[in-house]
Formats: C-alpha cells, structure tokens, sequence
C-alpha cells in the first residue's frame, strides 16, 4: 500500500478502467505498477457508453466499490466527463503521463474510441500500451482452416480447447504508488459525481440480491465451485434449484475475470465427474468468447437479422401482446415466473430465459428486437454481445441458431424443469395454493378445486393469452412462406 506521492523526477503512467472494476488479474493495473512508475487511476463518464437501466444501476455500484478498494490502497480514481477520446488526452497531458495503459474492448463504439483515443495519445508523444483482459480468446485469435470467423459454436469450441488453458491470472499488485496530481490537472477531474442510475422501476430485491464488490464476487465463485460444480451438468437446467455459478453479473461489470473462473474451474475438476461438470461449465465460457466473436465481426449484432430471409418475416405489432409478457402476465406460469423474476431482480435463470425468448418471438410473434431491448433495460448482467446473440438465437435468425421450427412450449418446458413447480410457486404467488399437477396448467382447474383454494380463472391469474398450438402452427406458416428461406450464407 502506497499513499499518493509527488515524484517531480518521474512521470506517471495512467490506468484507464472500463468495465474491468478489480485489481485482481488485471493486465493493465499490472503492467503500469511493472513500469515502477506512480500511477493514476481514471475512469471517464462518456455519454456515448453511459447505461441505462439495471445495468447502469449495477456498473455505477462496481465504480464505487474499485474506488473504495484504491482508497484502501492509498490512492484514488479520478473521474472525467466527456468523450474518451478527448478528456483522456486532455488529462494525461495535463498530469504528464508517459504511459497511458488500458485493457482492450471490441464492442464497435469501444473500438472506435480507443482507435482515436490512440492516435490522439501518440501525436501528444505518449505511449499506450493496451492489454488482453476481457475474454479468454480474442474475437481474432481462433479462426477456420480457411482464415475465416467460425460460424459454428462446436467447432469453435472444439479449435479453441487445441489451444489449451488461457494465460495465468496476475495477482492483485501488493503495492502501487499512486501518483499526485498538478494543478491543471487536477482542474479538469469531476469534484461532484454524476448521479447513479436508478434502478428501473419493480427491481425491488436488486441491491439485496447482487452485492457489488470483488470480493463479493470471487465469493460467489467460490461456493458454485465447492456447493455447485458436481451437479452442474444435471441441475444446471433446473430453475426450481439455485445450481447456476450467478457469475454473469460480475463478469459483465469486471469484477471478476473470465480467467479467474476458468482457473477456479479447472483446478476443482480433480474427479473425472467433475471434470465432465467442469467441461461443461467451461463450455459456457467459451458461448460468451463466441458472442463477442460476432459482435466484433457484425457491429450490428443487436439489430440486423443475420439471416437476411427474416428481413420479411410479418412480425405481429400488438403492444398489448408485448406489455403482458414484459409485465409477466401471459396465463403460461413458467414465462410469467421468469419475467416477474427479471423485474423484480434483474436477473433471470438461463432456461428460462430461452422459453421466454421462444415464446415472444414464435408463439406471439413478435420481434426479436423488442425482447433483446426489454433484457438489456432490465438485465444487471446486459452484455451488448451475449444478450444480442442469444436473441438472435432463439429466434432463428443469426448464426448457429436455434432452427425456427424449434419452438420451446412453455407447459413441456415447465414440466420438464419446474415440476414441482417450486420456481413458480415463488414468482407467481397466485399460483401457490394450486396442487403440483395443475400448476403448469391452471386453466384446467375444475370449478370444485377452484372453489376450495379460492381461486378465480381469469381474475386470480390471467386465462392464456395465446393458443399454443394455434400460434405454433401460425408461426411455422409464417416461416415457410419467407422469400428465399435458406441458408443464408450468413
């Protein structure tokens, strides 16, 4: 630890932190502590990358829990305004900085503000020295036999398991000497913060369910390692137990490295069972590596459909239609679960997050915009790269897809995961007096059941909003009757 000192001798290397909110396996933080020099810590509030919504709410908690664990070190983050590109330059002229250090993005605005951000750093004679962090692969490093982007997630998976584990995790620095700032300096850094995003309206059990701090988050990997790991393959799917890592929110805010988890992972395989566990868990790694391999090669990810031929499909505008499954009231239980889960925590279960994409897109209709902009205001863990593929998956229309004439039920679907109905019976209190058999289908209550669990169809719990096989049937006609259905080539 290392109060912050004046070193007149010696110029200051600058961290810039984006989205990577810890210390720990930290290339950057690493590599300015390397150079010996003192250093700054910054983060920018750029209007062009400011969230929105829970997960505005969620990375605002991860900037104030880094900057608490630099005071505890000595030092501070410095907070700027404006455009990257521009304040970052501005400051690190200001404050005589040698070295301005980062870890690399790869979403289309993060690319374009580092490129400029970079041209501008070097033309004012400072040295930038950006780093490989956020993912286990970077979107180019694992290409086809031909030199292209993989297309497909088994054979991505598969060439990037030839390139055995990613690099080791950097140790939290044991000592960084924070630099002082100058006058002109110090001018230019924000006295009074910009106000935290609320969070949207309902998520009332957020802040309980998701605390934000590294240490938070490494203990959540703990116990999914030790309590979680040798049943993942088998309750991974099970909504009705609490088996998935809940790591999601925390590697989208940074607090934790995907190396961190892969390692914590790796290390815990020591039986061939949790090996296989372990394969699996890692697996899901690799799915988000393959999200920003897209989004770093289709900047439009999140409103083009990768399959051209759903450029025609007549999508169904019914604002009603859409309000019901936002607000989790469809008459199917397991859907209404999940979305009343989302609203209330900003967060959702990973199977049930495809029956409800499945369900808004093929059963109502609707477009798969609509769904992906309802998650990315309501997620804390709204990754402009997975949320967006994943949408396009489910709905059929980007690479590697679920074929459209997969169409999840939602009854099945419930059953199947939830058949106890213990998931439903938390989300959908209405629902809780309504024996096992029935509360998948509680429209097929009789009158004399109803009667004894005071239960009114229709007025206790909506009656469906939709037929299933009605609206599965119109569906399937609608995507058989695309212009040029085919693959794409896409």
């Amino acid at each position: 630890m290392s109060a912050e000192k004046n070193h007149p001798s010696v110029s200051p290397v600058l961290v810039l932190f984006r989205d990577d909110f810890r210390l720990t396996d930290h290339p950057a933080l690493s590599g300015a502590c390397t150079t010996g020099q003192p250093v700054l810590c910054v983060y920018v509030h750029d209007p062009e990358t400011t969230r929105g919504g829970a997960i505005g709410w969620w990375l605002a908690q991860a900037c104030t829990a880094l900057a608490d664990a630099l005071s505890e070190k000595g030092g501070t983050l410095h907070h700027l305004s404006g455009h990257t590109p521009d304040v970052v330059a501005e400051f690190a002229q200001a404050a005589g900085v040698d070295t301005v250090f980062w870890n690399r993005r790869y979403d289309p605005t993060g690319k374009a503000q580092d490129t400029a951000l970079k041209a501008r750093l070097e033309q004012q004679g400072i040295n930038v020295q950006s780093c490989a962090a956020r993912l286990l692969h970077e979107p180019w490093t694992i290409r086809t036999g031909a030199g292209t982007p993989y297309r497909v997630f088994t054979a991505w998976w598969k060439a990037a398991r030839t390139m055995g584990d990613p690099g080791r995790c950097l140790p939290a620095p044991r000592q960084i000497t924070f630099a002082s700032l100058p006058a002109d300096a110090r001018a230019l850094t924000l006295r009074t913060l910009p106000p935290v995003p609320p969070l949207p309206a309902g998520a009332n059990a957020a802040e309980a369910d998701w605390p934000c701090t590294e240490a938070d988050a490494q203990d959540t990997l703990t116990t999914f390692v030790e309590d979680n790991l040798a049943h993942y393959i088998q309750e991974h799917d099970r909504p009705d137990k609490d088996t998935t890592s809940r790591l999601s929110p925390y590697l989208r805010a940074g607090l934790l490295s995907a190396r961190q988890v892969w390692h914590a992972v790796s290390t815990a395989a020591t039986t061939p069972a949790l090996a296989e566990n372990a394969e699996k868990f890692l697996s899901e790694l690799g799915w988000r590596d393959f999200a920003w391999m897209q989004l770093f090669y289709e900047p439009d990810l999140a409103w083009r459909n990768l399959r051209p031929e759903f450029d025609h499909m007549p999508w169904q505008k019914s604002p009603a239609l859409l309000a019901a499954w936002q607000q989790g009231q469809t008459g199917y239980p397991l859907v209404d679960a999940g979305m009343r889960q989302l609203y209330a925590t900003g967060w959702m279960h990973n199977r049930v997050r495809m029956v409800v994409a499945s369900f808004l897109t093929k059963h109502l209709l609707t477009d798969w915009r609509e769904g992906e902009q309802w998650f990315q205001a309501r997620l804390v863990d709204a990754d402009p790269a997975q949320n967006a593929m994943n949408w396009q998956w489910c709905a059929g229309t980007g690479i590697d897809a679920s074929p459209w004439f997969r169409i999840f039920n939602p009854v099945g679907q419930s059953e199947k995961f939830d058949p106890t109905g213990a998931y439903i019976r938390t989300w959908v209190p209405e629902l809780r007096q309504m024996p096992d058999k029935l509360i998948h289908t509680p429209w097929k209550a009789d009158a004399s059941l109803c009667r004894q669990i005071g239960f009114t169809p229709g007025k206790s719990y909506p009656n469906p909003i939709v037929d299933l096989k009605l609206a599965r049937g119109i569906a399937l006609e609608c995507w058989k009757n695309l212009p040029d259905r085919k693959e794409s080539g896409r």
